[in-house]
């Protein structure tokens, strides 16, 4: 979380629910704030030529590059990132993904909420993840 940020946002993990240092229960954010929405991202470069091919981890070092890239764009970065969407394609091995996902997130005191789940398939066959991103700034 960004200096800027702070106060606006409370991380939520309550009694009762496990604990666990890659993701927040619940975000909270309150007071006039801008919001980014970042739409579902896939391991393309800027021509749209795939990365990494048939490799999870360099196709999610990808999608986080082009993350912050179109954080960047609105202002902002990862440590602005309230909720993550990760959507992974049936039968690829989620630890080589979350590996290069913490390569590029760290271990951060207040993580964000998030959602990962495994799905039939991507809008192209190559594609191994997808990821999408809420983040939150003051106004």
């Amino acid at each position: 979380m960004t200096e800027r940020t702070r106060g606006r946002v409370e991380h939520i993990n309550p009694e009762g629910l496990t604990k666990n240092p890659a993701f927040s229960q619940a975000v909270v954010v309150t007071g006039p704030a801008k919001t980014i929405y970042v739409g579902g991202q896939d391991a393309v470069d800027e021509s749209g030529n795939i990365f990494g091919e048939g490799d999870i981890g360099r196709q999610t070092e990808q999608v986080l590059k082009n993350i912050q890239t179109a954080l960047a764009a609105a202002g902002a970065d990862l440590g602005d990132v309230v909720k993550w969407n990760v959507y992974v394609v049936e039968g690829q091995p989620l630890q080589a993904g979350f590996e290069a996902f913490m390569r590029a997130w760290g271990r951060r005191p207040n993580p964000p909420a998030i959602t990962a789940a495994f799905v039939s398939g991507l809008a192209r066959p190559e594609f191994l993840v997808e990821i999408d991103a809420v983040a939150v700034l003051p106004k």
